[in-house]
């Protein structure tokens, strides 16, 4: 891979230290927007969870988050499984998601919008990587959240802050962004309709919580299955309506 290539470049920003705090993220997700170029599907996933994030730190609830340590580990721990998916694509390892390979395998077709793109990222990221990165949290913390805790109160209002938000982000990439030609503006309804961000992180916690019974070959197992079908509905995000 020449060291010029915006692939090469893309590998060498995953690669670097792990990200630690929000801060940190963020500047990963905006040295990956000034690293791709605007034909590169990746870039509109990247685009939409940078705006997410922002979004997410600038309109905290009224009286604070229940548990906001929990909460900004578990954004930092989720975004480091993005990060690291780009890595393992881009160094083809073995262990590299179906899931992700959805998005990843298209980044460069024609005939996407980028509106698709950035809706197969988000299915691949939760569908995929929330619930371990949820698990990964909570061994870290040394915590179950159950229902009724306050860190699932702040899972749900993250919920809230989402679909408040995604409308609005994914309105912005199918009109088109710094003066570019406007693309298809009638898919959002249909593809949110499709897959709905709300019903996917709740079926992430249960996910976990399924998961946190399951040892071995059963865990593999359902993990295996899990990323299939997470796989299969990314590739159906891509197809034309």
């Amino acid at each position: 891979m020449n060291d010029d290539t915006p692939d090469q470049k893309l590998l060498q920003i995953v690669s670097g230290p792990k990200p630690s705090t929000i801060e940190d993220v963020i500047r990963v997700m905006q040295s990956i927007d000034a690293t791709l170029p605007n034909d590169d599907g990746l870039k509109w996933f990247n685009f939409l969870y940078l705006e997410v994030t922002r979004y997410i730190g600038e309109n905290p609830p009224t009286n604070g988050w229940e548990d906001a340590a929990w909460l900004t580990r578990l954004d930092v721990v989720f975004a480091n499984f993005y990060f690291r998916a780009i890595a393992d694509f881009l160094n083809h390892e073995p262990t590299s998601p179906n899931s992700w390979e959805a998005l990843f395998d298209a980044r460069h077709s024609t005939g996407i919008d980028r509106i698709q793109f950035a809706l197969a990222g988000m299915n691949a990221h939760i569908n995929h990587d929330l619930s371990l990165a949820l698990l990964q949290t909570d061994d870290e913390l040394h915590l179950a959240p159950k229902l009724d805790s306050p860190e699932h109160d702040d899972y749900e209002r993250v919920n809230g802050l989402l679909e408040a938000v995604l409308p609005s982000a994914l309105k912005v990439l199918s009109s088109g962004i710094l003066g570019e030609i406007a693309q298809d503006t009638g898919r959002i309804g249909q593809l949110l309709a499709i897959w709905n961000v709300r019903v996917a992180r709740d079926l992430a916690w249960d996910f976990a919580n399924h998961l946190r019974n399951l040892e071995g070959i059963h865990r593999q197992f359902a993990l295996a299955a899990q990323d299939k079908l997470t796989g299969a509905l990314g590739r159906s995000l891509m197809l034309s309506f």
